[in-house]
């Protein structure tokens, strides 16, 4: 297993800037002649949450034509189970279904293909995670450099922290029995590793939007300062960073969406300026739309006008979707994000035990609910007889 500790990286390794327009691009300060402007990279997301369906994979990696497989795992509750888990084992605390399901039946074909993976799954525990991934890819004979990125831990300075907000709270304090608490860290971390050469990055927290953005800076050499690309690839991440959210899952018109339990999963595949097509791998169901891809992009982002990340702040509010005729299952072309500096503030999460337990359940409401709780149940004896 090969390792890379990217705490705090902030120092990047990116290709001279190009400037110039059309299919060629020339260094300023160079006689060499003009070189051709790197080809679109695509990526395409397996994974919204923890517990995903494990029909994404073969779908993307077999019929996406895949540069990059990303996985996003976590949530704020999924770090308190996560957790919980490593409280009772010390090789426990990351998402096991990345490593058994995700990627063992199918670490071969990755390797076989070039398609390099980028996940959160290493949770609170991301060593782990890349421990049992090297187990996987030894038993199936194939030699992947894995990457591990580490730094989002702050329990280490709890205490420290507890003063902090203990300050600007006005003297609040945050609970005594802090369990983790761990900083969204951004896209560099993820840049670097591919920089060095890693075949999968494993990740502890990081923003959803920054397994996308990261490969794309690897890809692009973009600068810390070019902001509005920054931005624009942290739309692209935003956009299928919740899977098949974005291709139906849970769009508002559920009634025009086909095919539910053969749902696409979905590709953005980016230019180097920073704009992007949007679309799922052929004969799959699901749907790409102006509609469904709007309603992702104001999905959990609080104000479009300043949407908060490690990299950038991202503006929105002028961004252009724009149907493509003709595709099969829909495609968009999605441009005109921008960008300002980030703030220098990190956004950090903590859990804590507090002698509740939670149930979750599964509510159905809205126009038409019944005729949707059907639909949903129907699609799930489809998916379940074909299992």
């Amino acid at each position: 297993m090969n390792g890379a500790a990217l705490l705090g990286l902030r120092a990047a390794v990116a290709a001279p800037r190009v400037l110039g327009q059309g299919s060629s691009s020339c260094r300023l300060w160079s006689s060499e002649p003009c070189a051709p402007e790197p080809s679109p990279v695509r990526i395409g997301c397996a994974s919204g949450f923890w517990g995903d369906t494990a029909a994404s994979v073969p779908q993307l990696l077999y019929g996406g034509k895949l540069d990059f497989l990303v996985f996003d795992y976590l949530s704020e509750i999924t770090m308190s189970l996560l957790t919980a888990a490593k409280a009772k084992s010390s090789d426990l605390g990351y998402t096991s279904d990345f490593v058994l399901t995700a990627m063992a039946p199918y670490i071969k074909d990755i390797h076989k293909k070039g398609v390099r993976v980028v996940s959160n799954a290493g949770g609170i525990n991301p060593l782990a995670c890349a421990t049992a991934l090297h187990q996987v890819a030894k038993k199936a004979d194939v030699d992947m450099k894995i990457a591990v990125i580490t730094g989002d831990d702050l329990m280490g300075e709890v205490n420290n922290v507890k003063e902090i907000v203990k300050e600007a709270e006005n003297g609040r304090l945050l609970p005594e029995s802090i369990h983790s608490m761990n900083v969204y860290l951004g896209a560099r971390p993820i840049s670097r590793a591919l920089d060095l050469g890693a075949d999968i990055v494993v990740t502890g927290r990081c923003v959803d939007s920054s397994l996308v953005l990261g490969p794309l800076i690897h890809s692009f050499g973009w600068k810390r300062d070019e902001f509005n690309l920054l931005a624009a690839g942290s739309l692209a991440g935003h956009l299928i960073e919740c899977g098949a959210q974005c291709t139906g899952g849970i769009f508002t018109d559920w009634h025009t969406v086909p095919d539910w339990h053969n749902i696409g999963f979905p590709i953005v595949e980016c230019s180097s300026d920073g704009s992007f097509i949007v679309s799922k791998p052929p004969n799959t169901g699901g749907l790409l739309s102006f509609g469904t891809v709007a309603e992702q992009l104001v999905y959990e982002i609080g104000n479009p006008k300043e949407y908060l990340l490690p990299d950038v702040t991202c503006d929105f509010s002028q961004v252009s979707i724009v149907e493509i005729p003709g595709v099969e299952g829909g495609a968009v072309k999605v441009q005109g994000a921008t960008g300002l500096p980030p703030s220098s503030f990190y956004k950090v999460n903590a859990t804590y035990p507090d002698g509740f337990r939670a149930i979750a359940c599964c509510p159905v409401a809205g126009p038409k609910a019944a005729e949707k709780g059907k639909r949903t149940a129907d699609s799930c004896d489809v998916q379940s007889t074909g299992i």
